[in-house]
């Protein structure tokens, strides 16, 4: 006998909350369950997770979201990937494209074709073969068509830069016009049944709201998650060191550069992310090599242009709750843990999470293995994120300050360590099921750093030197040509969505 849950309340507003009401009323639409949002008047959310990755694409249209408006809405712009400045040394860069590199030859990675072209003296830039990296070092960008005319076309992949206020106010506006019922309260506690389960919330008012099911969307406070279920919390910070972030707001740029920026700063590293209307910043550090005085002064001095409003620290401990997945309660975005936005996946975790609870959706028997499989799928998800993160640290060659220094013997996971000693062998990453940061987002960054493996796959002698070199050489005029041919970034917003903003 079917035992459907009857009701989910979603506690906090603020992206998570309306991303996981944009996702539920779409995807429970027809059945009845009902959802309510409860979103407090007095506390302000963060408004993190401006810099976006390609999966925000895959919830526009699992949420029934129209691009174009929500772009509009959200005064947002395009991202085809990351510029990572000065990480291995002074005046340095390198780029984290989205979307294929290359195109596989015979069945053999890219990579490993392009590895077998250096050591046959064919010198070409690992980048020259990736479309979105190409676009964006000529600020070009167009959608991908539903039919390509070429292998670039189809290679390229991108995200948004969006106004996080401003997207969660438009989610709102569009999952009230659905149906959601949104509850303008705070809560006061979360009362638990004799089995531990969430009964109702308490509001301020003196008013209760029960439900079967709770979403905790409460921020760094974990409302429901912590507080009430008390969960506990994996602590990451002996991997990744930075415990604060200063941010602010600045000017908008005349031409809007089409990928987000992470410059490496003595104590840690400052993103760009740019706006139609305005450019987001933020200095994400260690307290223990800067202060909070010292840290806003150098993301001031590092912006170079007009603050729009006053710096704001953000105190934050790298990690994740023991269960994401407790009882009746899920928790989601900050409520479910914390990893330093250095490549945006922020809200990738809020919609991957909803995604694993969606194939894994409860009943009001609520299966205690249904819950430990979630936990488990979400678990790896967050390590994968973790293990991507700390990589940009280790292989860093800065040593310029007493922060890069401890980066040099910093301690990494055994799940990363396995991986780079088989990369430095002869470059296989294995690309595991369900993973976001493919093979070609790994050798992406270790390429950048200066790490290049020992040898190539053994099988790529059989290949003729100069048909590869061939290939290599006609698969870059496809890119430069294809990419010659779009429009420019900037003029593509403005002909297509640019902001409804006065």
């Amino acid at each position: 006998m079917q035992n459907s849950l009857r009701s989910i309340c979603i506690v906090g507003g603020g992206t998570a909350g309306w991303m996981a009401a944009s996702l539920l009323s779409s995807t429970l639409r027809g059945s009845k369950i009902k959802l309510t949002v409860v979103e407090s008047p007095d506390i302000a959310t963060i408004g993190v997770g401006e810099s976006t990755v390609p999966s925000i694409m895959d919830f526009v249209q699992a949420s029934q979201l129209d691009l174009k408006s929500l772009i509009q809405a959200c005064a947002a712009s395009f991202k085809l990937g990351i510029r990572f400045n000065e990480w291995t040394s002074k005046d340095s860069s390198y780029f984290h494209p989205f979307g294929k590199i290359g195109k596989d030859i015979n069945g053999f990675d890219f990579y490993q074709a392009w590895l077998k072209s250096i050591a046959d003296g064919h010198q070409t830039e690992w980048l020259e073969h990736s479309p979105s990296a190409v676009m964006a070092q000529n600020a070009r960008f167009m959608l991908r068509p539903q039919n390509p005319r070429n292998w670039v076309e189809g290679s390229f992949a991108h995200a948004l830069h969006l106004d996080a206020v401003l997207f969660a106010r438009y989610l709102r506006d569009i999952c009230i016009k659905r149906g959601v019922r949104r509850v303008e309260a705070t809560v006061s506690k979360a009362v638990v049944s004799t089995n531990a389960f969430i009964e109702r919330l308490e509001l301020h008012d003196l008013s209760t709201i029960e439900s079967d099911f709770f979403i905790d969307c409460t921020g760094f406070s974990a409302l429901l998650s912590e507080q009430t279920l008390k969960v506990g919390y994996e602590d990451w910070s002996h991997y990744l060191p930075c415990d604060r972030a200063v941010t602010v707001q600045s000017e908008s740029a005349e031409q809007i550069p089409p990928y987000t920026t992470a410059t490496a700063l003595p104590a840690g590293w400052a993103w760009n992310i740019p706006l139609q209307h305005r450019q987001g910043n933020g200095y994400v550090f260690s307290s223990r090599y800067c202060t909070d005085a010292q840290a806003t002064d150098a993301l001031l001095e590092h912006i170079k242009v007009k603050a729009l409003n006053t710096p704001k620290i953000i105190p934050f401990k790298s990690g994740k709750r023991n269960k994401i997945w407790h009882k009746n309660c899920l928790a989601l975005g900050l409520s479910a843990g914390f990893l330093e936005p250095l490549e945006s996946t922020a809200i990738h975790l809020v919609y991957k999470t909803l995604v694993h609870f969606i194939k894994h959706f409860p009943d009001r028997d609520f299966d205690t293995h249904t819950e430990q499989v979630f936990n488990q799928k979400i678990d790896c998800d967050y390590e994968e994120v973790r293990d991507f993160i700390i990589l940009h640290y280790y292989t860093s060659k800065r040593r310029d300050s007493e922060f890069w220094k401890w980066c040099r013997t910093m301690p990494i996971p055994d799940s990363l360590r396995r991986k780079l000693l088989a990369f430095e062998i002869d470059g296989r990453i294995d690309d595991m099921p369900g993973c976001f940061f493919t093979s070609d987002s790994w050798c992406s960054i270790l390429e950048g750093m200066g790490i290049r493996p020992k040898k190539y796959h053994p099988l790529l002698d059989a290949f003729s030197r100069q048909d590869l070199a061939n290939t290599l050489s006609q698969n870059i005029h496809t890119v430069r040509s294809s990419v010659a041919s779009m429009p420019f970034h900037t003029d593509f917003i403005k002909a297509h969505c640019a902001t409804k903003l006065s």
